[in-house]
């Protein structure tokens, strides 16, 4: 259809107000208000929602590894170097590594916390999580000679700093005439990292490989388990199928990739964020139904002007196509506003939380309440248009029935008493 036809004429010109018409022009005006804080808001949640997904994942592949083999046996995994040859061998993988996890208590001047402490080996870690990117203070080689890395909130809580000492108390204790006596072990903090994720920066601690053997009483050739690293995230699934077949002779051991390790968080995000998404859009059905209010009065106003039209030729088809332009355009300019007010809020959610934080002297996001301390926003293209779109069909579809209503005027009717 061109753009001069004269359909499109009439429905931009019924969008400008007569001076008889002013509660038409406000209706029009919350119509498009409506569709553009809908947008908006949908556009700036998503963002938050998918920023939020990416920064976990990005957390917890940071502390964790992509895929974990482990054995069952309470006595740990002594062919952990047999597992280490073969992941590496398998193709998609970049590292592994073995390690040892266990419980223990800490304690520093008279403060105590309790801990997951993991035996790693410092020459291998680094090439299968992000701890030596997440060092904020030491290396990774300070682990030697009974060095332990501790998180940013545990060395808060804690009052330890670099070179200071902390026992590690055993779960397990040493039994002796007198009765059983806990194991204990004084460790200097070698290193402190800040992963950006508070249960991880509190609850977590790493020592060297060797010491973890000694001080939790494995033998020299078990571990706890083997860590490994593939070259993207989204090939975990693969690997680990590969690694099952390549290992089935070994029945006791339990490969898990990190979707499913994390399954459950991850699925309760993506059911929050469809959630979010349907009750954020029902904003812009209510901004519809204020199309199809505005638009159900204008066809009773412009009731002559119907009539006059279909006296001069015009056809059902036209009289629709002038609603609907006028309808579609509330629509269309709503909609465009939304997008560049919704991604714009979105690119700048950091600046404007703190600008209200700062104002009211509050804290939104705590980093003892939630995971993260921070609102990212990540806006993807596919989620704007699927929203620009879906706005610019439910604004179209409002205006159907009006345009229909004012195709049915009849002429005649119309104009009895004119």
């Amino acid at each position: 259809m061109s753009w001069y036809r004269y359909e499109w004429l009439i429905g931009i010109r019924y969008l400008r107000a007569k001076h008889t018409q002013h509660f038409m022009s406000v209706m029009t005006f919350f119509s498009t208000g409506g569709i553009t804080i809908g947008v908006a808001a949908l556009i700036v949640v998503l963002a938050v929602m998918t920023g939020f997904q990416d920064e976990l994942r990005r957390q917890i592949l940071g502390v964790t590894s992509d895929v974990v083999v482990q054995s069952v046996s309470a006595s740990g995994m002594r062919e952990y170097r047999h597992i280490l040859a073969t992941a590496r061998q398998t193709p998609k993988v970049a590292a592994a590594a073995p390690f040892i996890l266990k419980q223990a208590m800490l304690l520093s001047g008279g403060k105590a916390n309790g801990v997951i402490v993991r035996g790693v080996l410092p020459e291998m870690e680094a090439g299968v999580s992000a701890l030596a990117g997440n060092l904020t203070e030491g290396t990774l080689s300070g682990l030697n000679g009974f060095g332990i890395i501790i998180g940013k909130r545990l060395a808060t809580a804690l009052g330890v700093g670099m070179g200071d000492g902390i026992t590690v108390v055993a779960p397990t204790g040493n039994v002796t005439a007198m009765g059983t006596l806990p194991r204990t072990k004084r460790f200097h903090v070698a290193g402190i990292f800040d992963s950006g994720m508070y249960e991880y920066d509190h609850t977590l601690a790493y020592i060297h490989l060797h010491d973890a053997q000694l001080f939790f009483r494995y033998e020299d050739d078990s571990v706890t388990g083997v860590e490994i690293r593939v070259e993207h995230p989204d090939l975990a699934f693969g690997v680990r199928s590969e690694l099952q077949q390549r290992l089935h002779d070994l029945p006791s051991l339990m490969i898990q990739d990190w979707m499913q390790m994390n399954r459950n968080f991850f699925r309760a995000l993506q059911i929050e964020k469809a959630t979010m998404a349907v009750i954020l859009s029902l904003v812009i059905l209510v901004a519809a139904f204020n199309i199809i209010s505005s638009l159900v009065m204008l066809v009773m106003e412009k009731g002559r002007d119907i009539a006059i039209l279909k006296t001069m030729g015009a056809t059902s088809r036209s009289i629709m196509t002038i609603f609907v332009v006028n309808g579609g355009i509330t629509g269309l300019v709503g909609t465009a506003i939304g997008v560049v007010l919704g991604v714009l809020l979105a690119a700048n959610l950091e600046l404007v939380l703190a600008w209200i934080e700062h104002q009211f002297g509050i804290q939104i996001l705590s980093g003892e309440v939630y995971f993260i301390d921070h609102l990212p926003a990540v806006v993807r293209t596919f989620d704007v248009i699927w929203i620009a779109c879906s706005s610019l069909l439910i604004s179209l579809l409002a205006t159907l029935y009006p345009a229909w209503r004012a195709a049915q005027v009849d002429p005649v009717d119309a104009l009895r008493y004119e």
